[in-house]
């Protein structure tokens, strides 16, 4: 066998047989490594998709050709910016809300049922009617929906439908009997089931109560896997996400990144957090995983899920609801079982990310990171998932932890519109000072990293900015922004979906900005973030989105890239 000897005309041959490409004649906006905005007109990267150089207005841009760069990008005057990170999305959630049946559009019960009817006639073919994205809220009713108001349209095989916040799920008589829901059933520690009168199983179950009807659900088949996350990838990419943290990443859903990366189909950065410590012991062992397939993919973290949700009422609070007395929610861990949790993860360098919602769940989950920094000292940014209640009285802590180890409010600004008039109803006016508090947290110390929650909320940065600005909805409800005092800045609107998202999760060092040395990950939009009206930014326009210098979506595929001089 002849080996293959590399001499040092052919090292520079090879060397010569890179291909540069040059992006110019835009408006380039990132965040600068000071945490400053930069402007810039023109960038080149390499063809491993890795920035080498950006270039101002005065500065002297290569030639193409021998010598110089060899692809061309005519950005067409439009603005580039770093490809958007979603800090807290479900991945194969979305990927599979977008495949079965979406529920969260539907005005009323009736209008639901009539989805749900529909649906289930055009696929007759299917064992199980699955949906998600209902809310009750939005439908007026005062209570939740029952299975017997679903039997009336899907009578003959069972129906397992999701509620918007995923924190409780909606069944029909026949699903209930394939998971054995009676009368006699208890409810789970963490979980609850709505009973009728009668204490018979009324057809929507609740945090962990979910998973009694959840397991009985046929599992996905690795192809079913794949498709959800094409799916969502292509979602994130028409919006301009190329980065997104998933919280809550199973052990199929880890094996299904590696089987996209290894056929070179993985199109968004993904950070997974691992849902629970023994996913977390399976994916990474005794560590973190090594960032793979050219920083696409990295199991950094754990995820925990300390309470349920405002919608359900299941957001741990520190006084009954408003709206219904004798109860303050589910805590689904103990304060010693958090801390054990959490000491678990920290003791082997995962970073923690925990789900608190209610002004309680914040308030024990801040006391225990407290207590952890004294411990696991050093970089550790504590990553508090929604933190959609902060009792003011407990403000301070973020301010402490904020300096011992760091802390990250993964928050998501488009909640505050979705949830406003139940959050009233929820909390009553003495708590809303603490709600959705984003200005207030930053002020503290904590780092802002934004996302949606996708599928929650549909994972839209834009739409996501524009809150973070006003406070207000698509209407510009209310006027004047609710609890204005709230509202942050332009920059840090900017930063929560880029330079501020990628430090969330230890990645600022391989995307998130536009620098030499990290990732080629951008965007081409119509609108400048930092210029526009936030109606206009509400409607910005992706043209086409750039992971790691490969186009992952082009709104013109007419336009081409040049082709290198001969």
């Amino acid at each position: 066998m002849k080996r293959l000897v590399l001499t040092a005309s052919l090292l520079a041959l090879a060397a010569n047989a890179r291909a540069d490409t040059l992006v110019d004649n835009i408006k380039g906006e990132t965040i600068a490594a000071d945490g400053t905005l930069q402007t810039f007109s023109a960038l080149l990267f390499d063809d491993t998709g890795i920035i080498k150089a950006v270039y101002g207005p005065r500065d002297r841009v290569p030639r193409q050709g021998r010598g110089g760069y060899q692809y061309h990008v005519d950005g067409k005057g439009r603005v580039l910016l770093p490809g958007m990170i979603d800090a807290h999305a479900h991945v194969m959630q979305t990927g599979f809300a977008l495949l079965t049946l979406d529920l969260s559009d539907s005005v009323s019960l009736d209008d639901a049922l009539d989805r749900i009817g529909k649906f289930a006639r055009a696929h007759p073919d299917r064992p199980w009617i699955l949906g998600s994205g209902w809310n009750q809220e939005r439908w007026h009713m005062g209570r939740f929906p029952t299975a017997a108001e679903l039997d009336r349209v899907v009578p003959d095989r069972p129906v397992w439908l999701e509620r918007a916040d995923f924190h409780a799920g909606w069944a029909n008589s026949a699903a209930l009997k394939a998971a054995g829901v009676t009368a006699a059933t208890v409810s789970p520690e963490g979980g609850a089931i709505d009973r009728m009168p009668d204490h018979s199983p009324a057809g929507v179950l609740i945090d962990h109560a979910a998973n009694l009807v959840a397991r009985v659900v046929p599992v996905p088949q690795a192809r079913d896997l794949d498709l959800a996350l094409a799916t969502a990838e292509s979602d994130f990419a028409k919006r301009g996400i190329t980065a997104v943290a998933d919280m809550g990443t199973t052990v199929n859903d880890w094996i299904a990144f590696r089987r996209a990366g290894d056929v070179n189909h993985l199109y968004v950065r993904i950070m997974a957090y691992a849902m629970g410590t023994e996913a977390m012991a399976q994916i990474g062992g005794s560590g973190p995983t090594p960032w793979l397939y050219a920083d696409k993919l990295r199991m950094g973290g754990l995820k925990l899920l300390l309470d349920g949700a405002l919608g359900s009422r299941g957001a741990w609070l520190k006084a009954p609801y408003a709206d219904q007395p004798g109860n303050s929610g589910t805590p689904l861990y103990s304060e010693t079982q958090l801390g054990n949790l959490m000491s678990r993860a920290a003791m082997d360098n995962y970073q923690v990310a925990v789900h608190a919602i209610g002004d309680k769940a914040n308030e024990t989950l801040l006391t225990t990171i407290y207590d952890l920094t004294h411990t696991y000292k050093g970089d550790r940014r504590w990553r508090i998932e929604h933190a959609q209640v902060v009792d003011p009285k407990n403000w301070p802590l973020v301010g402490e932890i904020a300096r011992a180890g760091g802390v990250v409010a993964s928050m998501q600004p488009v909640h505050q519109t979705s949830d406003r008039l139940m959050a009233e109803a929820r909390l009553g006016p003495d708590r809303l000072r603490g709600a959705y508090a984003w200005n207030s947290l930053k002020q503290q110390g904590a780092v802002l990293a934004f996302g949606s929650d996708t599928p929650v909320e549909r994972p839209d940065p834009w739409i996501g900015i524009a809150v973070a600005l006003t406070r207000q909805d698509e209407t510009g409800v209310p006027a004047g922004g609710w609890q204005p005092q709230e509202r942050v800045d332009r920059l840090t609107a900017f930063a929560g979906y880029t330079s501020a998202a990628a430090w969330a999760g230890f990645a600022e060092g391989k995307f998130g900005r536009i620098a030499p040395g990290l990732r080629a990950d951008f965007i081409l939009v119509d609108t400048d973030p930092m210029t526009a009206t936030p109606e206009a930014i509400r409607k910005t326009r992706v043209f086409q989105t750039w992971v790691g210098g490969g186009k992952t979506y082009d709104a013109e595929p007419d336009a081409v890239v040049a082709k290198p001089k001969r």
